[in-house]
């Protein structure tokens, strides 16, 4: 049985490890892989149809915890224990439930102090009794109780008091005073781990298409001193199509992994007359997991010639691999009698929607098939990629984009900077 710390507002863990607020959904998930002789039966739920209209849970079912993630920034919003008999949980060093100790209301207003009134919810027969950044919700033992402690039945706040003996049925940790207006908040500086994550990706534009990307940047950053105060850095770099290795590891820093292409499939939908030919050095990807982004270099000028950004949606082959890149592309959209319209892609558009704005349909798309390797099957299925003024979009089955693939011209030289001009 797992021993936990409740810090209200902030997390549940322990001396090894801690769920946080604010936390990204992979560092959750590799809490859980690293413990996985000890927290053992998670499951991942999603809505696979719209998985923006729920929250993305991680359900620890033999510890009686989920753990909702927005479903937009996939950052923890909610901590929920909603089974008090599976956990020991303790504040402050001192326990207030485990197999010795109940978790009544006794128990609670001891542990935790004074707070306002409870609340009574009539549709779940259940009383919420709430702190800053923390909520109890207590059953009630039977219905005859129930009338009771509806609002304006009995005279002052006896409608409100909780009836002594009620025990917690579910605890909520959340940032704020309000659990239904909660919001994941900013990842906390403990959560950077020495990497570098993005705010938001703007894909740059020249008159034939895309020419590069420009980032905003999120770093730990700390003062002078050891016992400096950490605080968050923002920061802007760009990076364009011909730059070399040298330039990006500048701009971004080390990559967490280099991949080297062994075989192109796509290859054989080139009209190059030379599709066949093998090449003799195999073009290479820096992958940036937390920045939801890979860039290919050619193997021979060592020059960037495409970009990658990564939507992270569930039910998606790579999920949880890389973070989610929240990018905005402006796509050109040319109508009769009008010059061409500037309208934009998110990470959040919809190809259907994208069609719309085009005015009319892309050709057939090419059908993606991924597995690990040729006997294995993938169970969410195929995905499609549609191009488009120079670029690939990998449209999933609920129609949301998986990932945009930029290509572009390389060019002669690396691209002027504003640091160069003089």
């Amino acid at each position: 049985m797992l021993d936990l710390e409740v810090v209200p507002e902030r997390s549940l863990g322990n001396e090894q490890w801690e769920f946080a607020l604010g936390m990204p959904l992979a560092q959750a998930v590799a809490i859980l892989q690293k413990h996985c002789r000890i927290i053992k039966n998670v499951q991942v739920l999603y809505s696979e149809q719209s998985p923006l209209s729920h929250d993305l849970i991680l359900n620890l079912t033999q510890d009686g915890i989920k753990l909702l993630f927005d479903a937009f920034n996939q950052r923890l919003k909610v901590i929920e224990v909603y089974d008090l008999t599976k956990v020991k949980l303790k504040y402050c060093g001192v326990h207030f439930n485990s197999q010795a100790i109940a978790p009544t209301i006794e128990q609670i207003d001891q542990s935790f102090g004074a707070t306002h009134p409870g609340v009574y919810n009539s549709a779940e027969q259940l009383f919420h009794l709430n702190f800053r950044g923390l909520s109890f919700s207590f059953q009630l033992d039977s219905w005859i109780e129930a009338p009771k402690y509806e609002p304006n039945f009995a005279h002052g706040l006896a409608s409100l008091q909780i009836p002594h003996g009620a025990t917690v049925k579910r605890m909520y940790i959340y940032s704020g005073n309000s659990l239904q207006d909660t919001k994941a908040p900013v990842m906390p500086l403990s959560c950077f781990l020495g990497n570098v994550y993005a705010e938001s990706v703007d894909v740059l534009r020249d008159g034939t298409g895309p020419s590069g990307l420009r980032l905003r940047l999120l770093a730990a950053g700390c003062g002078p001193g050891l016992l400096a105060d950490a605080k968050m850095r923002v920061f802007e770099r760009s990076v364009y199509f011909g730059d070399s290795c040298q330039d990006v590891l500048s701009m971004l820093g080390s990559p967490h992994k280099v991949f080297y292409k062994s075989e192109d499939k796509m290859k054989i939908h080139s009209p190059s007359p030379h599709k066949q030919v093998p090449s003799k050095c195999n073009d290479y990807f820096f992958n940036y997991f937390t920045l939801g982004v890979d860039i290919l270099f050619d193997a021979n000028t060592h020059k960037v010639k495409k970009f990658v950004l990564h939507t992270n949606y569930p039910g998606h082959y790579n999920f949880n691999i890389y973070h989610r890149c929240e990018f905005k592309i402006p796509l050109t959209i040319k109508r009769e009698n009008t010059d061409g319209q500037t309208e934009t892609c998110t990470t959040y558009s919809k190809w259907d929607n994208i069609q719309e704005l085009l005015g009319h349909p892309v050709e057939k798309p090419v059908v993606l098939h991924r597995s690990s390797s040729p006997n294995n099957t993938n169970p969410f299925g195929s995905t499609f990629c549609f191009g488009l003024q120079r670029m690939i979009f990998e449209v999933m089955q609920n129609n949301h984009i998986a990932s945009v693939t930029l290509y572009g011209p390389p060019r002669p030289g690396a691209h002027l900077r504003t640091a160069e001009l003089p």
